[in-house]
């Protein structure tokens, strides 16, 4: 007996590492019930050409799975035996993503409590540095037909536990197993079902209280690991926020790519304030810097308001900040850095003998304010200083789309934009909502880093 319920351990030969790209072109699986073993393993037709590579590792080329079927011929099949087992694999991340992915894409619905050998071995086997498949066949003295076959490396694993048991006990490597399996506590209060409900998709959630108070909203590219983290099931973030209130109610939604869920992440924050989020909420006092010329020729930095100024359709502003007090902190460190007047740049009065400002007896202004510096020099250097922080102008005519496409179930959503303001998200299922376009600070810094560096599996189209 290998463990007190049905398992399934598995491996799976494919075209290549990426779960959504790639295909399988391979099962090999072995069927667990107390003293009773059923092996089978098949080749599958991936639909797409084997990489030489790949062919060179595995030993499976186009040829063989010529003839062979589809996932989709064998899925029903396959979903029926591995049903209400637990899923052992090496790396059972990789084996369990590319099954739920090939599921997926023909609308079943799959999911495993899963075991990873990897783990179990370095809980099991402290002492050994290496535990991939090759170091552990090694080292237990594992006899394998051909290596890099799936029914033989799910074979190699059914042999390396048989050995763990041995070795530990059935007691010991159970008990392991119990802690890589620990399943959350769901916090006192909460459905436990929700947990289980949770989809391993790219989304946003938000925490609720006793009270329907928002408490919390972030987002992931995968809800479900991200959102056990916050309960122990997963290591937390590094500066992870700590919520110290009764959590009673979780609630998300499922986006396309992760440029939807930072999108919907913005909107909601503002939309529920929640407690412990800052970052997103909308800025009742979202200010720039504009450059104005004085009577003396010098340029010197005028904030200015959102509510003063379309901040969408200019291009001669420099910086976006949620205060006056903020916008005058970053500019006084602006000077310090380089060397710029606080007379000129207004962070000082002039007095009335027009003395020098107080950084230049600090050797660190040129001299502007006295005469020592020209107002061509000095307007030169304040502009390469500010250069930086240039809100960068809208680069095409009208509005546009940022269009995300799953790669495995090929739903699209578009998120619309024009003068950096989102205008709405549109989808085969839903037009995109009408609404007041606003300029804020977070959705233009989100849509211009995308503009620098587009993420994977999203385009841009000008509309």
């Amino acid at each position: 007996m290998l463990f007190e319920r049905p398992c399934a351990i598995v491996d799976l030969e494919t075209t290549g590492g990426h779960i959504s790209r790639d295909r399988v072109t391979e099962v090999g699986v072995i069927l667990i019930d107390g003293e009773r073993v059923e092996r089978f393993d098949m080749l599958v037709n991936p639909g797409q050409p084997i990489p030489p590579f790949i062919e060179q590792i595995t030993g499976i080329s186009d040829a063989m799975v010529a003839d062979a079927p589809p996932f989709a011929d064998i899925a029903a099949m396959l979903l029926d035996k591995l049903r209400g087992r637990l899923l052992i694999a090496h790396n059972v991340r990789f084996d369990y993503g590319f099954l739920k992915n090939e599921f997926k894409r023909l609308n079943l619905p799959f999911r495993s409590e899963v075991l990873c050998t990897v783990k179990l071995s370095r809980l099991l086997y402290p002492q050994h540095f290496k535990h991939s498949l090759d170091s552990i066949i090694a080292r237990h003295g594992i006899v394998q037909a051909e290596r890099h076959r799936a029914l033989a490396d799910a074979d190699a694993l059914y042999q390396f536990l048989q050995q763990a048991i041995a070795e530990h006990g059935q007691a010991e490597v159970e008990a392991q197993a119990a802690v890589l399996m620990a399943a959350p506590a769901a916090p006192p209060g909460l459905d436990p079902e929700v947990m289980e409900q949770l989809p391993d998709v790219p989304g946003v959630y938000s925490f609720y209280g006793d009270d329907g108070q928002a408490l919390y909203v972030g987002r992931s590219d995968n809800l479900r690991r991200r959102v056990l983290a916050h309960f122990g099931a997963e290591p937390r973030p590094h500066k992870d926020v700590r919520i110290g209130e009764p959590i009673k109610r979780i609630e998300w939604q499922e986006t396309v790519g992760d440029f939807g869920a930072q999108l919907q992440e913005l909107q909601l924050i503002r939309a529920l304030q929640p407690l412990h989020n800052l970052r997103g909420r909308l800025s009742q006092e979202l200010c720039s810097l504009q450059l104005t010329p004085l009577d003396s020729g010098f340029l010197t930095p005028r904030i200015v308001l959102a509510s003063e100024v379309d901040f969408s359709r200019l291009d001669t502003l420099y910086g976006l900040f949620r205060s006056q007090k903020e916008a005058k902190k970053a500019l006084a460190e602006l000077c310090a850095g380089n060397g710029l007047c606080q007379t000129c740049l207004a962070l000082e009065k002039r007095g009335a003998r027009k003395g020098a400002c107080s950084a230049f007896a600090l050797g660190r202004c040129k001299g502007a304010c006295i005469g020592r510096e020209d107002a061509a020099s000095h307007n030169q250097r304040l502009q390469q200083a500010l250069a930086r922080l240039k809100l960068q102008s809208w680069p095409y005519p009208g509005a546009v789309a940022v269009r995300e496409t799953d790669p495995v179930s090929g739903q699209w959503q578009e998120h619309l934009f024009e003068r950096w303001c989102y205008l709405g998200s549109r989808s085969e299922e839903a037009a995109a909502p009408q609404g007041t376009p606003t300029f804020d600070a977070d959705t233009y810094k989100l849509l211009a880093a995308f503009l620098r560096k587009p993420q994977p599996d999203a385009e841009l189209r000008v509309l």
